[in-house]
């Protein structure tokens, strides 16, 4: 399985004005590219290949006048950039013919350089690790970088990521195998909320950190100072990173937070069923800040991930379930119930009824009917595997070591 772990770099001002003429020159074959191909599609022309691309826009262009500083750069960094064309179009294209799940993917758009994020992807070829513990990116130089922990095992790929505030990150991407925990013989059923982050199926909750809403008033002032600076100036650029910079930090403190809870879920729990929510539609609702918030999106996500990695069930429970009509203790359905209602007695049996608890165990134990009939994509809790899902590396941080954990690979002289 591949994992990808992030640190943060530390390039000099050369180096900085190195890897912007990189972001830029790969932001332009990218635009080249796409322009061709679709002017070729407006003509009724057939699909351009990457050969072609290939030739006119990286090789020829550099014996151009208007191109002639693409050659500035890694060549491997402009070959990469045409890769991931070509990847954008082919999930565009199997997400019209139907054989890519989930959200229709949209066609690829032009890159600007106003744009949140500039990265650049770098193969094997044109990276290298030193000995000092520095990292050697082709035209660039030898980055210092913060090595929170060790590589498991050696890089395949380097992508080299700057973010809105102006940080730069290195993100590899690193094949391992997964790293089983000792089986365990509890299950964990959870319910997401608003109010409580999230109630498990043996009564515990986690509490909502609303690292937003705690950083709002914050916000709210940086925002005003924003909005007073003239467009285009220098004052403006600088208020506008301090805005990008506490934005950072309200997601740099949500993505640990998640990190955190999600490892001890899956450590504690042979199991992990959770609802499928549409987050996309509570997104649209008087509720979407503090939904958005919440992140629930990316909490599943990394559930879904760690599960597979560390040998886990996880199946999700469909939206449609009513989690919260249904009595967990005689399996009566009491019909739908206003949000403020958080708690309700049974008119079957007469149990009361923790409104977010209920709903908890009412989806450990659809979850578990869901992996009996065979349609979980993780291994069951005898441990005989149903159907091993493909794992590709994450865009964040793939997760923390355990405590005690030995590795024999990593940063060499670290």
């Amino acid at each position: 399985m591949q994992l990808r772990y992030n640190y943060r770099a530390y390039p000099d001002a050369p180096q900085r004005r190195a890897l912007a003429s990189a972001f830029g020159c790969a932001r332009v074959v990218w635009n080249d590219c796409l322009r061709d191909r679709k002017e070729a599609h407006a003509a009724g022309l057939p699909y351009v290949k990457s050969a072609e691309l290939s030739r006119l826009r990286i090789t020829q262009a550099k014996h151009t006048q208007e191109r002639a500083w693409l050659a500035d750069v890694s060549a491997v960094v402009l070959q990469q950039s045409l890769r991931d064309l070509d990847t954008a179009y082919k999930n565009f294209f199997d997400s019209v013919k139907g054989k890519r799940q989930g959200r229709k993917v949209s066609p690829p758009r032009y890159k600007s350089k106003k744009d949140t994020r500039q990265s650049i992807r770098l193969n094997t070829n044109a990276f290298s690790l030193q000995d000092d513990g520095t990292v050697y990116v082709a035209k660039v130089g030898d980055l210092r970088v913060k090595w929170s922990r060790r590589l498991p095992a050696a890089p395949t790929s380097l992508t080299v990521t700057k973010d809105s505030c102006g940080r730069y990150f290195l993100s590899f991407v690193v094949d391992t195998e997964p790293d089983i925990l000792p089986d365990v013989e509890t299950d964990a059923g959870i319910d997401l909320g608003l109010s409580a982050f999230a109630v498990l199926s043996d009564g515990r909750k986690i509490d909502s950190p609303r690292f937003l809403r705690r950083a709002e008033k914050k916000l709210k002032r940086l925002q005003r100072e924003l909005s007073r600076k003239v467009k285009g100036s220098k004052n403006r650029a600088k208020a506008r990173i301090k805005v990008a910079r506490q934005h950072a930090k309200v997601a740099d403190r949500r993505r640990d937070f998640h990190h955190k809870a999600s490892t001890q879920i899956i450590r504690d729990s042979q199991a992990v069923y959770v609802e499928d929510l549409a987050v996309s539609g509570l997104g649209r609702t008087r509720l979407a800040k503090s939904v958005h918030d919440a992140g629930w999106s990316a909490f599943v996500g990394m559930l879904e991930y760690k599960a597979i990695k560390h040998g886990r069930t996880f199946a999700k429970v469909d939206r449609t379930f009513p989690s919260s009509q249904v009595c967990s203790a005689c399996g009566f359905r009491d019909g739908p119930k206003p949000l403020h209602v958080r708690q309700w007695t049974c008119g079957a049996c007469g149990t009361m009824h923790d409104r977010d608890h209920n709903a908890a165990r009412n989806v450990m134990f659809e979850g578990r009917r869901i992996v009996a009939a065979g349609r979980a994509e993780t291994l069951n809790a005898c441990g005989a595997p149903i159907r091993r899902a493909h794992v590709p590396a994450q865009r964040v941080e793939a997760g923390s070591l355990r405590k005690g954990q030995t590795t024999q690979a990593g940063i060499p002289g670290l």
